[in-house]
């Protein structure tokens, strides 16, 4: 490009090829800074178009999926630092931002799924994901088989060879915290393997490490952290990344530049985030595994957890997530979510503040009921995303909860 037209700097490949010692952590606060940038805070380029110095520059910068100063839609360069960041963190050749989570989701299911295609998908997923494959993909002619996720084995059993083009996981799984082996996932030869990995950020879990194709996150949560970015991306190499960004530029549902900016920003507390979020967990699961308003807890940390050793070996923590039953059915349900003082009553997860979820009627709302016990789900499960907030107060605000379930079910 010509010195007269103004140009943003775009980032480089992912940095950190010359940093090998540098840990996850260090890193988390390194990464998708361009070279040459002076600001330590992410940069937001707003426009959306740029001006090209001559048609044949035009053409180029239309069809290089690399290109991040031809039209937003396209491309961004902070959503390319964004990106860059994410990838480096993910052990990833490239990553793509997208506007959510289900838009990645959708990029991924429909940009490489066609007519007469399969997918193999466990029963234990996001229930927007689940509808998804439930109602659009038949629409299109794709064929989804739902299986156990957690059962060794499963996911290899039910692929049509020559037919199979997706196999999809979620580890851990929405909301009972199912996991999934990913060594056993990675082995597999034919499909495309795809991790849906947003309760297990790339510091707590890096599916690409043990051989599956495509790590993808609604960044929304715990990436971005403070409820005020709504994101999705996925990671993985570039060939299929470059396929990704073609069918995202006519799907349309690109990333924000404001919102990758807190995106990136919020990269930057990854670490300390998790750090806290999963000590928290720790205690808060123990603590209402004993207590008796509480039927059973799904946390990884847990030793009763049923995949507690698997969750061992491919995660650097359990995480900040723990899901339990109450005794007393859906009155006990909804009595602990409303009498939560601290803990705030809504959807997503990995921000600051607790939040308390009844996912029957919220996140997993859309299900037929045998669907939801399928997933594990009954009207006395209450999810909690563990925030930021000093333990012991917490622990009381929910051990009171508690007591009022309990009350109410007597």
């Amino acid at each position: 490009m010509s010195p007269d037209v103004p140009v943003p700097p775009t980032p480089d490949t992912p940095p950190g090829d010359d940093t090998p010692d540098w840990s996850l952590e260090t890193r988390a606060i390194t990464s998708g800074r361009p070279a040459g940038q002076r600001a330590l805070a992410p940069t937001l380029w707003a426009s959306t178009t740029y001006m090209t110095a001559s048609v044949d520059e035009g053409r180029r910068m239309a069809t290089d999926p690399r290109e991040a100063c031809f039209y937003t839609r396209y491309g961004n360069p902070t959503v390319r630092a964004f990106e860059d960041a994410v990838a480096e963190l993910e052990g990833a050749e490239a990553s793509r931002a997208f506007a959510s989570g289900m838009g990645a989701i959708s990029a991924v299911v429909l940009g490489l799924c066609s007519a007469g295609d399969h997918i193999v998908a466990q029963e234990q997923l996001y229930g927007g994901t689940q509808l998804l494959l439930q109602s659009a993909c038949p629409r299109f002619g794709i064929d989804v088989t739902f299986v156990d996720g957690t059962r060794p084995g499963a996911f290899a059993e039910a692929i049509r060879p020559g037919k199979t083009m997706l196999v999809l996981a979620e580890t851990p799984a929405n909301p009972k915290l199912g996991i999934v082996d990913l060594d056993e996932l990675g082995a597999i030869n034919g499909p495309i393997t795809v991790v849906d990995s947003t309760f297990a950020p790339p510091l707590i879990q890096r599916p690409l490490d043990h051989g599956v194709a495509l790590s993808l996150h609604s960044a929304t949560k715990s990436i971005a952290g403070h409820n005020d970015a709504t994101l999705g991306v996925v990671s993985g190499s570039r060939e299929l990344l470059d396929w990704l960004w073609g069918f995202a530029v006519l799907q349309g549902a690109n990333a924000s530049p404001f919102d990758a900016m807190n995106g990136l920003r919020g990269i930057r507390t990854l670490g300390v985030r998790l750090e806290r979020q999963c000590a928290t967990a720790a205690v808060l699961a123990a603590e209402l595994e004993a207590h008796a308003a509480v039927a059973s807890v799904s946390y990884p940390g847990l030793a009763s957890h049923p995949q507690h050793e698997l969750a061992a070996r491919q995660m650097t923590r359990p995480g900040g997530l723990l899901t339990f039953d109450l005794r007393g059915g859906l009155e006990a349900g909804r009595t602990f979510v409303e009498s939560c003082r601290l803990a705030r009553l809504a959807t997503s997860l990995g921000g600051p503040e607790t939040l308390v979820t009844h996912p029957a009627s919220t996140t997993h709302v859309g299900l037929l009921p045998e669907e939801l016990a399928a997933a594990g789900i009954g009207p006395g499960t209450v999810r909690v995303s563990v925030g930021l907030e000093e333990p012991e107060d917490l622990l009381a605000d929910l051990v009171a909860a508690a007591r009022a379930a309990q009350a109410a079910a007597s």
